[in-house]
């Protein structure tokens, strides 16, 4: 029996029609731990921003289109069919269950379901329909299910401080006329109590909760009941800022440290159906909305600034190597497969002694592999490299002075014409976006389309969004702003970062992306109104192998000079004689 079979057994069991898996984690997350990956259990396809629903007679899964190739590839023959996401999250999941008869009563996992979703998909199915909360759903199908992560600690220094921080909380919740707020978004707890682990892959989280409350603060985590003898300073750092440490199970008990009630500030997104229900048992009124830290850590302070562009240094340095490194071996006519591209990438990045991990899992796609914008790279047997066409790597870093994430897709050899057109419109798209300047209060979804209009003009256009922000030490990804098409109303600001990644992918044949990582900052003010524009954080060349010239302005080419000239005085100074060499002839000025 195939563990569909096995899941439809356990629903005839149960009475449950149907069961939905949102793909994620008790808090929420994009990245989660082994754990929680229920769907690459049950289907084999282990993408991220994915649901997936199995009723007696079908099963679907809904991702969005920067994973559609790939998850194709996952089920073929699995007997799931694949949906197209076209918002982000499980909006289309929950309508088309809204649109299917006879459905009496949904399962969901009462552990990686939030309460704002549960409450959607309600609304969705109508009353007629019961949505229960189940929690462990796949315990009975799963008993080898991984344990959950625990990692040593270690505290980062921020200018405002774990005090203050907390004392921001606190003047919030006054302002909401609420007893206490409680964080359940892991980069969030992260930021606000300057601590870090490993505890989620890629990413410097520690699996916990926060409640902040006018009188103290309390913090669910695993850690206090291990006592790893590599945490201890970091607890008692914690701890000495007034921080009471608690078991992270007893936040199902978190009302007793409400005095049995109360009101209590949370985001529907990062609160599962599970710790929503024990809440409400217990009588405390929930007051949903928008957590405040999101906004708040996505604006760098100077230090992080300043810190940060030290990262995108080490970053360079490290990326500069590896394609030189790269391209001599391949002279050399030594093979090399993605995944040894990939590990030699990750080697030179670890030669700094801030350098603490990989921000993702490197994406190293060679012609055909890179048409898929999440590419995984596979062990063995691994595409090898050839002397031409267009190879991309997608990569980045976690330094103790921040977060990285660049892509570049340069040319092994002899490009056909039409990926020297996809890799010259995509720079141009990624120069208008990077050197655009607009009014103060400007959202990302307003200008996404400066980085698209080079390939719209084409007929040439990719699914993804354009921009997301990026933490500093925490999560690659991070809002509230972004640049995409959706109609996300947050405006940029002064010390946001944002990624700039505009591609083409043609599947079976290549794909491009250029992406930099932007500071949004100041631009001047006038009778207009105030005035921003980007500075680019990444160092690293663009290959100008595969580019057509004629095809850029003289306002791009100026562009692109002035870029290669400043990583080359930029890294030079940290490279050896024969790669300095090597980068002046990758950077040389092109004619205007």
């Amino acid at each position: 029996m195939n563990k569909l079979d096995s899941l439809r057994a356990l629903m005839r069991s149960r009475d449950w029609d149907a069961v939905v898996l949102t793909g994620s984690d008790p808090h929420g997350s994009e990245y989660i731990p082994e754990r929680y990956k229920q769907i690459r259990f049950l289907s084999g396809y282990g993408g991220e921003a994915s649901g997936l629903v199995v009723t007696a007679d079908e099963a679907g899964l809904w991702t969005d289109t920067r994973y559609l190739i790939e998850a194709r590839h996952a089920l073929e023959g699995s007997g799931i069919t694949l949906h197209p996401q076209k918002r982000l999250g499980c909006e289309d999941l929950a309508r088309w269950l809204g649109e299917q008869r006879d459905l009496t009563r949904i399962a969901v996992d009462a552990l990686t379901t939030s309460a704002g979703f549960a409450d959607a998909l309600q609304q969705a199915v109508g009353e007629e329909c019961e949505v229960v909360g189940v929690p462990e759903l796949l315990a009975p199908l799963w008993p080898d299910c991984p344990e959950l992560p625990q990692t040593p600690l270690f505290t980062v220094d921020s200018r405002e401080g774990r005090r203050a921080k907390l004392d921001f909380l606190r003047d919030f919740c006054r302002t909401r006329h609420c007893d206490a707020l409680l964080l359940g978004a892991l980069d969030e707890v992260a930021w606000t109590l300057d601590v870090r682990a490993s505890d989620i892959e890629y990413n410097p989280y520690v699996i916990s909760y926060l409640l902040v409350s006018a009188n103290e603060a309390v913090w669910y985590v695993l850690k206090d009941s291990v006592a790893d003898p590599g945490s201890e300073d970091a607890l008692e750092r914690i701890a000495a800022d007034g921080v009471r440490i608690e078991d992270y199970s007893a936040v199902l008990l978190l009302s007793e440290d409400l005095g049995g009630g109360g009101r209590l500030y949370c985001s529907p997104d990062s609160l599962n159906i599970a710790l929503h229900e024990a809440l409400h048992g217990a009588g405390v009124e929930m007051v949903a909305g928008e957590s405040p830290v999101a906004a708040k850590k996505a604006v760098k302070t100077e230090d992080e600034i300043e810190a940060l562009q030290r990262a995108h240094l080490l970053d360079g340095i490290a990326m500069e190597k590896f394609l030189f490194r790269l391209e001599r071996e391949l002279e050399a006519g030594r093979s090399v497969s993605e995944r040894e591209a990939a590990i030699l990438l990750g080697r030179l990045r670890g030669e700094s002694e801030e350098y603490l991990s990989d921000s993702f899992e490197t994406i190293s796609a060679y012609g055909p592999s890179a048409a898929l914008p999440h590419y995984v790279t596979p062990e063995e047997p691994a595409p090898r490299l050839r002397r031409e066409g267009l190879y991309l790597c997608d990569s980045g870093g976690q330094y103790l002075c921040g977060t990285t994430d660049i892509t570049r897709t340069v040319p092994l050899g002899a490009c056909t014409l039409q990926e020297q057109e996809d890799y010259t419109l995509v720079l141009k798209g990624h120069i208008a976006l990077a050197s655009a300047v607009f009014p103060e209060g400007t959202p990302g979804c307003r200008i996404d389309a400066l980085a698209r209009e080079p390939l719209w003009k084409a007929h040439r256009n990719y699914g993804h969004g354009t921009g997301h922000g990026v933490g500093f030490l925490l999560g690659v990804h991070e809002g509230p702003q972004s640049i995409r098409q959706d109609l996300n109303p947050v405006a940029l600001e002064p010390g946001m970062v944002v990624s700039c990644e505009p591609g083409i992918y043609r599947e079976g044949q290549h794909g491009v992306r250029h992406e930099n990582l932007l500071l949004c900052v100041q631009d001047g003010e006038n009778d207009f109104g105030k005035w921003l524009r980007f500075e680019t954080l990444t160092l690293c060349h663009f290959d100008v192998g595969a580019l057509l010239p004629e095809l850029l302005t003289q306002a791009e080419i100026r562009w692109l000079n002035a870029y290669q000239e400043k990583v080359f005085r930029t890294l030079s100074p940290y490279l050896s004689e024969e790669e300095t060499r090597w980068l002046e002839k990758k950077t040389a000025a092109l004619r205007d």
